[in-house]
């Protein structure tokens, strides 16, 4: 509902618009004028602040650079008087010493006279600052000379090319100056065509859907794009705004900050910024008990205690989970002893272990194993040769050795045992 009656005042105001062109029926004209304070908003211009004129949605003001110029400046005011359209013209005053006559028509139209310094330097940013101080109040009394006894110049001030710096920016507020820089240009200082000039000046501004449209009223291809720049604007439903300076008779069109702010804070979509704290005392809030130094791990006697890293003090244990005290009536459950033979292990199983570590030791240790294992058959071998050299009766009992003849004598068994022995010792 709200964007319907927006758009029936839109079309309203077209309509009084072209209603006060009389003889032009497809004049734009212009939608409303603006009184803005220069000591209130001393900057201006979304190509280099972050404030601008306090624009409504497809409102755009008109702004002419360079002039005056008869050969072209001339035309461009005969355009917009077709139009019925109010523009700001910021004069160059060696142009306005060349051509007062100039000057004064573009006061006598109804259009706003500003300033574009004495000389027009390109680099003004890198001129002394009491050379760039001296351009900007030559221009002034330049263009003042040519408006003669009528007056009307305004405190309106644009930098050559937008060259600004923090001390021009600082004197001309000191000065009571408004410095205009623009939403957006159309290149028609650049060796474009005049299609070009209309097809930037119309991209940008949908782009950007209202602003300070930044031309020059000393270009023919601005003279011949111009025409087909308004009638666009019209076409696609934007309204001509006409800014002028406030006086003590013409007080400054009322507004809120924001509407001078490049991004303002919107009502409806939430900010990304923080609320503020509220300024109110809580009466009766609950405090909650502070921790305490004997509810850490480590105890205030190890305040003194080495420390490692940022200075945290080391604990004076380690910090693992301590013993747990028994529930009362609880008792652990008591285990059998395991039995000794549990822990036997036949000289069979004590041999194959042997085996198969000497398969996976290394070669030294495989070699002790080997060792070890000689010295066991060894000893076995020679238990079984003494059981079998023992007589089957004790005493002085005697052996006919296997195969002896009449003439072999018989050994008494002790004698027999001993040479066993002995033959054994040599064997190892």
């Amino acid at each position: 509902m709200g964007l319907c009656l927006g758009l029936l005042a839109s079309v309203a105001a077209q309509t009084a618009s072209a209603a006060d062109c009389p003889g032009h029926p497809d004049a734009i004209g212009t939608s409303r004028t603006l009184v803005v304070d220069p000591r209130a908003h001393p900057i201006i211009g979304t190509m280099q602040y972050g404030k601008t004129l306090p624009l409504q949605d497809h409102e755009v003001v008109l702004t002419f650079d360079d002039g005056p110029l008869p050969k072209y400046s001339n035309e461009i005011l005969n355009i917009l008087a077709a139009h019925c359209a109010k523009a700001t013209f910021f004069l160059v005053g060696s142009q306005a010493r060349a051509n007062p006559e100039g000057v004064r028509k573009v006061r006598d139209a109804g259009h706003t006279v500003g300033t574009h310094t004495q000389n027009h330097p390109t680099g003004m940013d890198r001129l002394p600052f009491d050379r760039s101080k001296q351009e900007i109040e030559q221009g002034i009394a330049s263009v003042t000379a040519a408006l003669g006894d009528g007056g009307g110049l305004s405190p309106f001030l644009r930098i050559p090319g937008l060259r600004r710096t923090d001390e021009i920016e600082d004197y001309a507020a000191a000065k009571g100056l408004q410095l205009w820089s623009a939403d957006f240009p159309a290149d028609d200082w650049r060796d474009v065509t005049a299609n070009r000039v209309y097809e930037l000046a119309m991209q940008r501004l949908e782009k950007k859907g209202k602003g300070i449209l930044l031309l020059h009223d000393i270009q023919p291809r601005t003279v011949a794009a111009l025409p087909r720049i308004l009638r666009e604007m019209k076409a696609r439903g934007y309204r001509i705004v006409h800014v002028v300076p406030a006086t003590a008779e013409r007080p400054a069109t009322p507004t809120e900050p924001q509407q001078w702010q490049l991004h303002p804070a919107s009502e409806v979509v939430a900010t990304s910024r923080w609320p503020k704290v509220p300024k109110f005392a809580l009466a009766g809030g609950a405090v909650l008990p502070a921790a305490a130094l004997s509810n850490l791990d480590w105890h205030t006697s190890n305040l003194g205690a080495p420390r490692r890293g940022r200075g945290v003090p080391l604990p004076p244990v380690a910090p693992w989970p301590r013993k747990a005290a028994l529930l009362p009536g609880t008792t652990l459950a008591a285990l059998p002893v395991p039995a000794a033979d549990i822990f036997k292990m036949p000289e069979s199983a004590r041999l194959t272990l042997l085996a198969w570590s000497a398969r996976r030791a290394t070669p030294v240790a495989q070699a002790r194993s080997t060792e070890v294992s000689a010295k066991l058959d060894g000893k076995s071998r020679r238990r079984g040769h003494a059981a079998a050299a023992e007589p089957a009766t004790t005493g002085l009992a005697t052996q006919t050795p296997q195969g002896g003849g009449r003439g072999a004598a018989a050994k008494p068994a002790k004698e027999v045992k001993r040479t066993t022995r002995v033959a054994g010792l040599k064997k190892r």
